[in-house]
């Protein structure tokens, strides 16, 4: 997500309109006239016959422009976009749902994430069988988990840090909740997981690093990170139905490490079905 930034901006007075420059320093010329003995702003002043200001625009964040293509996560504070084109899915994802991840440290809860789950809307033509069912009964209904999973179908979850964490740290904690899911791991398994944490070993994972976690079908995972934004590659391959399931278990499951997100999606299915 673009952070927001600031530009310096000098507006100089004087009859014609015009852009001109002083010093090398670009300004922007308007057709105002101020009396000199006029009180004027601390910053503004009079050079070569014309009146500058200096002034500080904001650059707005990209999140922020076009406010409806977005949703916002509301505990950060981090906006989502609501459709999402990745490398190497066929077509554009949807937002199904948002949540965040806390941990607990000396028993205060520090967000490290937030998360939204995006899937390919064709999926929805597979669940009318939970058609008029509410949050509560879909959140706690496994076997619809295990259907979007199952699809051979596109989806995609997106993870923003809300504060700077080692990539060795942010590996550890995730592996541990895939790796007890995984209960007897076989070779092709331990290489997936092996090649996963390459992806992260060595990196600071600075805040508002964005980590794309995205299933190609239930055998296949594209991991791509991206330091300002969209992702314009894939930073590695995993090609392991185990590992493919227990991750979305750990986000999806009985025991999600995120229940705002787990909640948040039934939410948003109980929208679509109705």
């Amino acid at each position: 997500m673009a952070a927001a930034g600031a530009i310096s901006v000098w507006i100089s007075t004087s009859t014609p309109t015009k852009i001109t420059a002083f010093n090398s320093i670009p300004r922007i010329c308007y057709p105002l006239k101020l009396s000199r003995n006029g009180i004027y702003p601390l910053s503004t002043f009079e050079r070569n016959g014309q009146y500058e200001q200096n002034l500080t625009i904001k650059a707005a964040a990209s999140s922020s422009v076009g406010s409806a293509e977005y949703t916002e996560e509301p505990a950060t504070k981090v906006k989502f976009q609501r459709s999402l084109s990745l490398p190497g899915c066929s077509t554009s994802l949807s937002l199904l749902g948002t949540g965040y991840r806390e941990k607990i440290f000396a028993i205060i809860g520090v967000k490290v994430y937030a998360a939204g789950l995006y899937v390919n809307d064709s999926v929805f033509s597979s669940l009318d069988a939970w058609r008029g069912r509410s949050a509560a009964d879909i959140q706690q209904d496994p076997s619809l988990f295990n259907k979007i999973f199952e699809a051979d179908l596109e989806k995609s979850l997106l993870i923003v840090l809300v504060r700077d964490v080692d990539g060795k740290t942010f590996w550890d904690a995730l592996d541990e909740a895939i790796s007890p899911r995984i209960k007897s791991p076989t070779a092709d398994d331990k290489s997936a997981l092996s090649t996963f944490r390459g992806v992260f070993q060595g990196k600071p994972l600075k805040k508002e690093t964005s980590i794309f976690l995205t299933w190609i079908d239930p055998n296949k995972m594209l991991v791509s990170l991206s330091f300002d934004g969209m992702p314009s590659s894939v930073d590695a391959t995993i090609e392991s139905p185990n590992v493919a399931s227990a991750l979305f278990d750990v986000f999806l499951g009985g025991d999600p490490v995120s229940p705002t997100l787990k909640a948040s999606v039934a939410k948003g299915l109980e929208a679509t079905l109705k």
